[in-house]
């Protein structure tokens, strides 16, 4: 009886993380084969060659960055403010998938077609918002604007290493999403 192969989803998920660590420069068969203790061979029974693993890395951080937060928001549900925040958290306040963003990030300004996949995820991410904030806000405009402060907020402050005047980080974010979200504060 012969070995049982690797999974497919462990290949992706080492790759992941990989990916998350190192970019995608550090995503190689041979050492994601050496972290899951396995030999290589088992790799092109799933993917073609190294591209399509990129490629499928790139799908599953799509879809878990987008169809699965947006059914998870509206599976709990509950009012659109509280349903923005969700979005928010689930996507870029947790271990898996923010650290996967910001790598997709960095690679997307080197990659035009990762440029054009982020493209896609961030209009999906905006549209999220724009749905949000119509529910209390009634100017175009304005909604706008605050979708996109709300992401830019989301994603730039993990780059920012500025102080807040003895105020914590959470404490700063949470007064910018009530502001944001029009909550009293």
């Amino acid at each position: 009886m012969g070995a049982a192969r690797t999974p497919r989803g462990a290949w992706i998920e080492e790759g992941l993380r990989v990916l998350a660590d190192g970019g995608p420069a550090a995503v190689r068969v041979e050492a994601l084969a050496k972290r899951l203790g396995v030999t290589k061979g088992g790799f092109y029974g799933y993917f073609a060659d190294r591209e399509a693993l990129l490629d499928a890395l790139l799908d599953t951080w799509e879809r878990e960055s987008t169809d699965d937060v947006i059914d998870r928001v509206e599976r709990e549900g509950g009012d659109p403010r509280s349903r923005a925040t969700l979005a928010g958290q689930l996507t870029f306040s947790n271990d898996r998938l923010l650290p996967i963003d910001l790598a997709v990030r960095d690679w997307a300004r080197r990659d035009e077609s990762v440029a054009a996949r982020l493209r896609r995820v961030d209009d999906r991410r905006m549209d999220l918002l724009r749905t949000f904030f119509a529910t209390f806000c009634d100017d175009p405009d304005e909604i706008e604007a605050r979708s996109l402060i709300a992401f830019c907020v989301a994603i730039g402050h993990h780059s920012l290493a500025a102080g807040h005047g003895g105020r914590t980080r959470t404490e700063v974010l949470r007064r910018a999403g009530d502001l944001i979200l029009r909550r009293e504060g």
